[in-house]
């Protein structure tokens, strides 16, 4: 399949163990995920496929990984946005937003994020110290990314109502239940944050919500039809969530399904999940 001139992988991950463990990464499953991965790595298999900008995404709560990412971007030309991490319920959390963005690199800081999927209360979102953090997110002129399991998808529509200033982008299409199709309310929910006009969803990370062994992008179409559906394509963004997608698929057949998933858009609607969208809601030069 030939690739589009241009794609922006709002999406991914590196990481060096020596610098500092991944504690998510345990057990046989995700054994394959226990090494470094680095931009070296990721570069050929993005460029081959016509990726020429990318999204750097949080991987750890650790205040150390965001300036590590924001110097990684300085020097690359091919990272252009970065998601990281900073305590939301710190009382200084205004003036840490300050001096990540004063870093080098800083210019690259367009988002937030926190594992809001490892919290057990599924109002986390909604507690009061969260949403001042939130609040000065938005403050801060940045985009906060939420990683959600389906049952906290509720609460996160009551955030995305209670914050119309911050742009809220669902990563990973709020992991819907692919591989059990288990009956849930996740439709219904992604359908009610789309209608929030200050929400954005990823195309990303379905391969490994559905069988990683067995999928097919017939697996895929109805979870991808649905929020391209609710949210269009001018609030859609790709991303391959590599290295987690090697679990499931390579990054070519990551895009290559990507490509499929939007082939009945028109062009100008393909160009928006595929790059525009991301341009767009992260600012990226």
């Amino acid at each position: 399949m030939t690739a589009t001139p241009r794609i922006v992988d709002a999406h991914h991950h590196v990481w060096d163990l020596s610098v500092r463990d991944q504690e998510w990464i345990t057990g046989e499953e995700l054994a394959p995920l226990r090494r470094d991965f680095s931009l070296s790595d990721l570069e050929p298999e993005a460029r081959a496929n016509g990726v020429t900008a990318t999204v750097l995404v949080q991987t750890v709560t650790v205040p150390e990984e965001t300036p590590e990412f924001l110097a990684l971007a300085d020097g690359s030309d091919l990272v252009a946005g970065v998601v990281g991490w900073s305590d939301l319920t710190a009382p200084d959390i205004t003036d840490t937003l300050a001096a990540l963005r004063a870093l080098p690199g800083g210019d690259r800081l367009v988002s937030l994020r926190h594992q809001v999927q490892s919290e057990p209360d599924p109002e986390w979102l909604l507690r009061a110290d969260v949403q001042r953090g939130l609040a000065a997110v938005a403050g801060a002129g940045l985009v906060y990314d939420l990683v959600v399991q389906p049952h906290q998808l509720p609460a996160t529509v009551r955030a995305a109502e209670l914050l119309p200033g911050l742009t809220f982008v669902l990563d990973h299409a709020g992991k819907p239940p692919i591989a059990t199709g288990a009956p849930h309310s996740w439709a219904d929910d992604v359908r009610a944050l789309a209608a929030l006009p200050n929400t954005v969803c990823k195309l990303s990370g379905l391969v490994t919500e559905a069988d990683p062994h067995n999928w097919t992008v017939k697996d895929l179409r109805p979870y991808a039809d649905t929020v391209i559906d609710a949210f269009g394509p001018t609030r859609l963004m790709f991303g391959s969530d590599w290295p987690v997608c090697r679990l499931a698929a390579t990054y070519t057949e990551v895009v290559e399904a990507a490509h499929t998933l939007v082939s009945g858009l028109g062009p100008d609607e393909r160009a928006a999940v595929l790059a525009t969208t991301a341009e767009r809601v992260y600012g990226l030069r």
